[in-house]
């Protein structure tokens, strides 16, 4: 079942607001979901809406900024354009054609009705981002002789990656459309995890020699990661 959403004015307009709870919770928070466009609050198991109601009047001044500051959204649709390994590719609805979504010179072609699109182009970038990037992660984890479980992508709100104790690799679906040296830093930060399932001085160490681009892909992500969430 989905989190309950529900609509509130605050000074930027109506904004759609999530609810959550969570076991782990141990106090009421909220924070901007760019790929929503609104604000999700957690609350803990006992907790009322009330008092999350209340944080959100505190910070509605705050939550309005936030949410003025995102990128503007950018819908998968005929004749738009969307990145794919940080270079535009134009979308064109070719409607006698046959195979949902491809990649043809630079630009992603898309047959069928017109209605099922953004989809058919969401389901091209989700294959092609399994296929690049777990071609990624087994590369640099044979660099240091490890072998991941599964390598997952995913549609996450708040992670480019992860890595579990059993040695799952999940990456973000959405960093096919970052460029290439965003993607070869976020394989090579989770992949490190293999080794080490923290964020100590060995960890970041073995992180430099799988990739030469932490600095300039945290930054890049920094600026620009919210604008991937905003693709639809």
């Amino acid at each position: 079942m989905s989190d309950p959403t529900e609509i509130h004015q605050l000074p930027n307009g109506a904004t759609p607001v999530v609810w959550r709870r969570s076991r782990a919770a141990r106090q009421v928070s909220l924070r901007i979901d760019p790929r929503l466009g609104g604000v999700v609050i957690t609350l803990p198991m006992r907790a009322a809406k009330a008092s999350g109601l209340a944080l959100l009047r505190d910070h509605a001044g705050w939550v309005a900024d936030r949410l003025r500051a995102l990128p503007q959204a950018v819908d998968l649709a005929d004749g738009g354009s969307v990145m794919v390994g940080g270079v535009p590719h134009p979308i064109r609805h070719v409607p006698g054609g046959r195979g949902g979504a491809w990649l043809r010179e630079g630009a992603i072609e898309v047959a069928g009705e017109p209605e099922f699109l953004p989809r058919r182009v969401a389901d091209l970038l989700r294959t092609e981002a399994k296929r690049l990037f777990a071609a990624m992660v087994w590369d640099k984890a044979a660099r240091i002789a490890r072998k991941p479980a599964r390598v997952a992508v995913k549609d996450t709100r708040s992670r480019w990656g992860s890595c579990t104790a059993d040695g799952v690799v999940m990456i973000n679906w959405r960093l096919i459309m970052a460029p290439r040296f965003v993607q070869d830093y976020v394989v090579a930060h989770e992949v490190a995890h293999l080794r080490h399932l923290d964020h100590s001085a060995r960890f970041w160490g073995l992180v430099a020699e799988l990739t030469p681009h932490c600095e300039r892909a945290q930054a890049w992500l920094k600026q620009h990661g919210a604008g991937l969430l905003r693709v639809r």
